[in-house]
């Protein structure tokens, strides 16, 4: 099989590796480089910046393989993203379980509520099961409400920092690595996922789930599979979210929060797990670049003390742009660009009539 950039396959067995070519080992060890570096040059803003993108790529990835490889739509991304949350708040509450241990109960959690509201997804499509996955936000924002309610944390569950191999991760340049190599590691296995027999399912099921069932693909189970793992690898990152703000309340988890992690994956690119991580860093970045473009305006100082309302009305308007525009998102801007450049000078030109 050939690239368009010339690069040829003369194995099967190479459909299989994740970098296929020397570009791409020098790119990813550039990449590695950088990640590594940056903590050295960085400063505290810069640091929690990244840490945000660590933990949105995680969320952002979680959201892709359901929707974007399998096709079932979920606005209740911020729902298992608080059950995640609330499960090491509570079990380090009530009974100081330690971080290696609350990691896996999230993802226990994240496991059952995958199933519970994967199941309507047997039935419902669309509209449909979007409303019934919303219901998941709801669900879990009161039963969280209820327990800060009965327990008197008013303000919110506080954490103190974990200890990871006898390392506290209190700093901002621990927890950089820590999260840095918790996205790494999401990525990695949603790519090799997505390459497996139940990644193949899902595409099948979302590009035609009546034929993908004639084919022998057991749809049901594909479906409720994509629930359960996209819902186990949110509720962990809701976790990891937890221990880094050392704090847990419902108001951080709003239906705002849903909205912005498919605003993630619309602007990345559906379907592209490249595509999850540049929307993730994207939205990210996005009302910090805004402020700043605000307050270099003139008469701009206004704007940015109602930041929130800017940002939202902002935020609608480039997801619209998206759509109409690059509905292939960030990430088919990024095939572009290196196509280009694979193929210069050698411009592709319409053929003649």
């Amino acid at each position: 099989m050939a690239h368009a950039s010339g690069y040829f396959r003369t194995d099967y067995r190479r459909d299989l590796w994740l970098l296929d070519t020397r570009a791409q080992h020098v790119a990813a060890a550039a990449g590695v480089a950088v990640v590594v570096l940056v903590p050295a040059v960085a400063s505290p803003f810069l640091l929690d910046l990244a840490n945000q993108f660590f933990l949105a790529s995680i969320g952002a990835i979680a959201l892709m393989l359901l929707t974007g490889l399998a096709g079932q739509v979920s606005l209740g991304h911020a729902g298992l993203l608080a059950a995640g949350a609330f499960t090491a708040g509570i079990l380090f509450k009530e009974f100081d379980a330690p971080f290696w241990l609350t990691i896996p109960a999230a993802a226990m959690t994240g496991a059952v509520l995958g199933v519970v509201f994967g199941l309507p997804s047997l039935r419902l499509r669309g509209l449909y099961l979007a409303v019934s996955t919303l219901a998941l936000h709801f669900v879990v924002v009161y039963l969280g409400h209820e327990y800060e309610t009965k327990r008197g944390y008013s303000t919110g569950i506080l954490i103190d920092p974990p200890s990871l191999f006898g390392w506290e991760l209190y700093s901002g340049i621990a927890w950089y690595y820590v999260l840095a190599a918790a996205a790494a590691a999401t990525l990695l296995f949603a790519l090799n996922l997505a390459r497996t027999r139940t990644g193949r399912a899902w595409r099948a099921i979302r590009d035609h789930e009546t034929v993908a069932g004639a084919l022998g693909i057991d749809v049901a189970r594909g479906k409720l599979s994509a629930f359960v793992i996209s819902s186990m690898i949110t509720a962990v990152a809701g976790a990891l979210f937890a221990y880094y703000r050392s704090f847990v309340s419902v108001e951080a988890f709003s239906l705002f929060l849903s909205i912005q992690y498919v605003a993630m994956i619309i602007i990345g690119g559906i379907g592209s797990l490249l595509g999850a991580v540049l929307g993730a860093g994207f939205v990210t970045l996005f009302p910090y670049a805004l402020e700043a473009v605000l307050r270099m305006l003139p008469g701009g100082a206004a704007f940015a003390s109602a930041i929130f309302a800017v940002n939202y009305a902002a935020f609608g308007l480039v997801m619209i742009l998206f759509l109409v525009f690059e509905p292939l998102g960030l990430v088919g801007i990024w095939h572009r660009v290196r196509d280009y450049f694979l193929l210069w000078p050698f411009r592709q030109r319409p053929a003649l009539r």
